[in-house]
């Protein structure tokens, strides 16, 4: 399993109209093939920052979704980057 994660920083009064932006995208990537989660969302307390979050059954799910996934334009909205990929080898319950 492969996980994407972290946020990107953007100008706070372009944020809730960038995630919005992103809706289609995540739509249409929660139902391709391989997809366990995906989300991008406002940030509950930093209004200058978007939350990314990704699961995915293998790299080879990630790649065939990429070439596909057509997500939107924002040109030079994001700031700063800081998204991860992380590989996991294994699945526990938290609590």
């Amino acid at each position: 399993m492969l996980i994407i994660a972290g946020h990107v920083r953007v100008a706070p009064e372009r944020r809730d109209a960038l995630v919005a932006g992103f809706g289609d995208l995540v739509r249409r990537a929660r139902a391709a093939p391989g997809c366990l989660d995906v989300a991008v969302t406002a940030d509950s307390i930093d209004p200058g920052r978007i939350n990314n979050f990704e699961r995915w059954e293998s790299q080879e799910h990630l790649d065939r979704w990429r070439a596909a996934a057509d997500a939107p334009d924002v040109g030079d909205e994001f700031v700063a980057v800081e998204v991860g990929l992380f590989d996991v080898s294994g699945e526990r319950p938290p609590f």
